[in-house]
């Protein structure tokens, strides 16, 4: 019972001591204590795929969940991102960003988290990117907290060959609670780069209080077994349907939201829309199946209108969901 009680008293005073900090990454970039992160280690290349001296068919920014910790890693130890590149070589795309990073600084790289991670804390560092994600929705922070993932997003696209202007879509593609992270970042990349704006999100935790008018539509995937999207979309108001003014139900009512059932996928575990072990009837495992609609919707999704005297680029040839 003393050991439980022990963990208990050490869960709460981390809890309390990560709710004080939780806002000072943010407040950093505000007051320009520090500069933002934009070197990547050794060895890791801006963008993979397509090559950028010839227009590839879209940018593709993956914003993981809060198992991002670093550079390189991801949830589903980047299997995702390996899917798409196989599957649509046409596609360009970087999975560096650090969605809960104002700084774009990696949280497992830190010397505090490194040593916590040595004494086996991992549940600390989870716990961080999930005090951000509340950060990023709170209303006295989310705009410089969107402004800084933004910006850090634009960086990197200029740093992966992205020409500002040009007319390429830019994909955000977001797992669990990149999606507060993705629908916050539209207003910045729209001013900084001026680019047409897809957003796709795969059991998107957010609170549907960032502004979608600048996006040319949002791709909502998800499943009847998905708890966790679903105390996302109970716990904040914003989602409720009964606030008709607030930005995600707007955006709704104008046609901007398309949502694609991918049953009976779960949020984590042995049958997550990540696995590769859970088939479905078909044959397919609900990464492949994953992977296939959200190349199937890039390339199916209508491009930006010409501009006068500019000349029209063939996309990819339609591959619709199955």
């Amino acid at each position: 019972m003393n050991g439980v009680l022990l963990w208990v008293y050490a869960i709460g005073a981390a809890l309390l001591a990560e709710a004080l900090l939780a806002r000072y990454e943010v407040l950093a970039y505000g007051a320009r204590w520090r500069a933002p992160v934009t070197v990547l280690p050794e060895g890791v290349p801006h963008a993979r795929g397509a090559a950028p001296d010839s227009p590839p068919a879209a940018y593709v920014v993956y914003l993981d969940g809060i198992g991002k910790r670093r550079v390189r890693d991801s949830r589903d130890g980047g299997q995702l991102v390996k899917a798409l590149l196989a599957g649509a070589p046409e596609l360009r795309v970087l999975g560096q960003v650090q969605p809960y990073s104002p700084l774009a600084d990696p949280l497992a790289d830190r010397r505090v988290w490194a040593w916590l991670r040595h004494r086996h804390a991992g549940l600390l560092l989870f716990l961080h990117n999930v005090m951000q994600i509340f950060v990023a929705a709170d209303h006295r922070y989310r705009p410089l907290y969107n402004r800084a993932v933004g910006s850090q997003i634009a960086t990197q696209l200029r740093l992966a060959g992205y020409r500002p202007g040009s007319g390429v879509p830019v994909v955000l593609l977001s797992y669990s609670g990149g999606a507060q992270v993705a629908t916050g970042a539209v207003g910045a990349l729209h001013t900084q780069l001026g680019s047409p704006l897809l957003l796709i999100t795969l059991g998107g935790f957010h609170n549907g209080a960032n502004d979608l008018t600048r996006a040319d539509h949002l791709y909502r995937l998800t499943s009847a077994s998905d708890r966790i999207e679903r105390v996302g979309a109970w716990i904040f108001p914003q989602r409720w349907r009964l606030f008709r003014g607030s930005a995600w139900n707007r955006a709704d009512r104008a046609g901007t939201i398309t949502v694609h059932r991918l049953d009976p996928a779960t949020h984590v575990g042995p049958r997550s829309y990540l696995s590769r072990t859970a088939r479905l009837p078909d044959g397919r495992s609900h990464l492949d199946r994953t992977a296939e609609t959200v190349i199937g919707l890039i390339r199916t999704h209508p491009g930006p209108a010409p501009r006068p005297g500019a000349a029209v680029r063939r996309r990819g040839s339609p591959s619709p969901p199955r």
